[in-house]
């Protein structure tokens, strides 16, 4: 039988290690190949590890088992069984990690129906987990506009110290981001970012940088569309689970997708990944090393857990993140 053709029986489902893939961006740095060892041919401006990607971009290819070579995009397609059967035509979620040498641009992305009024996609809802940042670090998310009138007044103005919020974080923080949230990341962060399959993005404002001998385009009617006010975001709203070995902390649950996150030690013993349900799981490995089901694992590997797939057992040192998409 041609590799085409596999079918996994739902009893017997296979977990899929995914390739992901580098993207360039002027913001990016070096770390995600000096100290993550991805493969690049340059050294810089490497912003976005694409991690588990299925759309035109970057369409992520199976990297083990019965699946090998074999992409998302034709998984999702031809073996629907391996993800509950979804109805959605588009894979629900992309997974990064971002890696920002220099402060991102100022930024919003639309909910579903503004984008797919204007844009004939997906919105963008996503969320951040802090994987390291400077002792000081603090994200720009929310404003400070007191109303939409004033938002869009202080945007027309460019007071931009007057409108962007400041929130504080450190390294293993988390952040949820709804659609119509101001937001960027700022420099000396490396986050895991879970969001929408989608890559509608508003630029609101982006420093005056140059690329290509231009400025980047703004967004700004769009920007003002779907921007929320008073949206005022504060450092109550960030998210820092307890180290607790072997437990399952939930950080998020909205209609796209759930998140869990958890430190693994070795004297905690083996712990097992809860039952997917009707969907299915994209883990992500962000410090450490051991195993699931007896394959090796180690920092910076993703992969998927397939509907169906249970008794998922993962051992070692390690901390892990696992996202559900709501479908």
């Amino acid at each position: 039988m041609s590799e085409q053709n596999v079918t996994v029986n739902p009893g017997t489902k296979e977990i899929l290690f995914v390739e992901p893939k580098l993207q360039e961006r002027i913001w990016g740095g070096s770390r995600l190949k000096k100290e993550w060892n991805f493969p690049a041919d340059r050294d810089d401006q490497l912003g976005e590890l694409w991690a588990v990607s299925c759309n035109d971009q970057v369409d992520g290819r199976i990297l083990n088992g019965s699946f090998k070579g074999r992409t998302l995009s034709d998984l999702w397609k031809n073996e629907p069984c391996l993800f509950g059967n979804p109805k959605d035509e588009v894979f629900p979620l992309l997974v990064k990690i971002i890696d920002a040498k220099e402060n991102l641009s100022i930024q919003v992305h639309p909910e579903d129906t503004y984008a797919k009024e204007h844009e004939n996609s997906k919105g963008k809802r996503e969320c951040w987990y802090i994987l390291d940042c400077p002792e000081d670090a603090k994200l720009i998310v929310g404003n400070r506009a007191g109303n939409h009138e004033e938002l869009c007044r202080m945007i027309d103005e460019e007071r931009w110290d007057d409108l962007l919020n400041y929130v504080p974080v450190k390294k293993g923080d988390f952040v949820q981001i709804d659609p119509g949230t101001l937001h960027a990341i700022t420099g000396g962060i490396m986050l895991l970012e879970v969001q929408q399959n989608s890559d509608v993005t508003y630029r609101v404002y982006d420093y005056g940088r140059l690329q290509n001998g231009k400025p980047r385009e703004l967004h700004l009617k769009q920007s003002k569309d779907v921007t929320k006010a008073p949206n005022l975001i504060t450092k109550e709203h960030v998210v820092h689970p307890e180290d607790e070995p072997g437990v399952w902390q939930q950080l998020v649950e909205t209609v796209n997708y759930k998140v869990w996150e958890m430190l693994l030690k070795e004297s905690a013993g083996e712990v097992f990944v809860p039952s997917t349900g009707d969907s299915f799981y994209i883990a992500a490995i962000s410090e450490g090393e051991g195993s699931v089901n007896g394959q090796a694992l180690k920092r910076g590997q993703f992969f998927i857990i397939p509907n169906g797939c249970d008794n998922v057992k993962v051992e070692g040192n390690l901390r892990i993140v696992i996202a559900m998409p709501v479908m």
